[in-house]
């Protein structure tokens, strides 16, 4: 397999349905501290397409590269790995001596849950060693390995808005649709915010940080997905929702249009008046509003791949499933090292930041 490679300019990305491969990507993670970069590649088994890459040295010196969601195109499970080393050989030629790796993080579904046998539940991915295995069976170098970390959602529920809202809707279960109509007895009023507001979500966000025992991103994680938009073009959305009964805040959610799907990013709640159901009205506007906008999917995000309650995403899969829809599992984030030492001392302080739960990932 041989795959050619050129830069492009990052405002001529094919038109996509990944946020994380849009313009507006790139002008977000700029203000974060990374370098944008766009290819276009082909292969001489016939994929073609293009990716954001993003480049950034760390406070340790050490450089890294990032495909967050990309490539959008591959080819079949069985030729994965080869193409993927292959990738990686051909952008090195394009990437600054001292990136230590490049990391992807993959859309594809993962081939575990193709095989799964129908009508099951998917039991999950087997060790990271039989991934690795498989995923390097037919490569040159065996060099592709396993991220401990996946970026963005491996493993996340979506929901179907192309049937009209009131099939939508008798599609969740029995009490997510009380809940619902709860909220809205009670005077649970959802509305659009305003950047102004964006303090107060904040604020909401460190508190539901405290609660549930996760490193908080900083402020301007938030700020900068607003103020990426000052660009004009492109067909990315943001849509910053808030639940409120009188001047009390239960509730909030950053969401993001891109092409025809819409992705929960980050959301808060209220630790007080939860008998109020402030998220599932929210999540509920939220995806009125995303099917009105001409979304066909509304993407909810992370939940644990099936019912198991030792999961640490088992309680986003009970509220999330609730909504009705169907998780979905992708091979999540894969790493080709140039650089092997370095590599390995990235991966020693991101084990530990992850084992601690002290920082927020390097590629935050």
């Amino acid at each position: 397999m041989n795959i050619g490679v050129q830069p492009k300019n990052i405002s001529a990305l094919l038109p996509t349905d990944i946020l994380f491969q849009t313009p507006y990507w790139s002008r977000v993670k700029s203000r974060l501290g990374w370098k944008p970069a766009a290819f276009d590649y082909r292969s001489s088994t016939g994929q073609s397409g293009d990716i954001l890459l993003l480049t950034r040295t760390l406070d340790s010196g050490l450089a890294v590269a990032y495909v967050p969601q990309g490539p959008e195109a591959g080819p079949e499970p069985d030729q994965q790995g080869l193409f993927l080393e292959t990738l990686s050989l051909a952008l090195a030629e394009h990437l600054d001596a001292s990136v230590a790796f490049v990391r992807y993080d993959l859309p594809w579904t993962s081939p575990y849950a193709l095989e799964a046998a129908a009508g099951q539940s998917w039991p999950g991915h087997p060790a990271v060693r039989l991934r690795e295995l498989r995923m390097n069976f037919g490569t040159r170098t065996w060099n592709l390995r396993k991220a401990g970390l996946d970026l963005t959602v491996a493993d996340a529920l979506e929901i179907n808005l192309r049937p009209p809202v009131e099939k939508i809707f008798a599609g969740m279960k029995s009490k997510t649709r009380y809940n619902i109509r709860l909220a809205r007895k009670k005077g649970v009023s959802v509305f659009r915010a305003s950047v102004d507001s964006l303090p107060l979500f904040y604020r909401l966000y460190l508190q539901t940080a405290k609660r549930n025992g996760f490193p908080p991103g900083t402020y301007s994680h938030f700020s900068a997905l607003f103020s990426a938009h000052a660009h004009k073009g492109g067909s990315s959305e943001t849509i910053f929702l808030l639940a409120a009964k009188g001047p009390d805040i239960l509730a909030g959610g950053i969401f993001v249009l891109a092409g025809r799907r819409a992705l929960y990013l980050f959301g808060a709640s209220s630790g007080e008046r939860r008998e109020l159901m402030g998220s599932y009205a929210l999540h509920w506007d939220a995806m009125r509003i995303a099917r009105n906008k001409g979304c066909l999917t509304y993407d909810m995000g992370a939940v644990s791949p099936g019912p198991d309650p030792s999961h640490p995403f088992y309680g986003l899969y009970r509220f999330k499933t609730g909504f009705g829809g169907e998780i979905v599992h992708r091979s999540g984030s894969w790493d080709f090292p140039f650089d092997q030492e370095g590599y390995t001392s990235f991966c020693n302080v991101e084990s530990i930041s992850r084992l601690t739960a002290s920082a927020q990932p390097a590629f935050c």
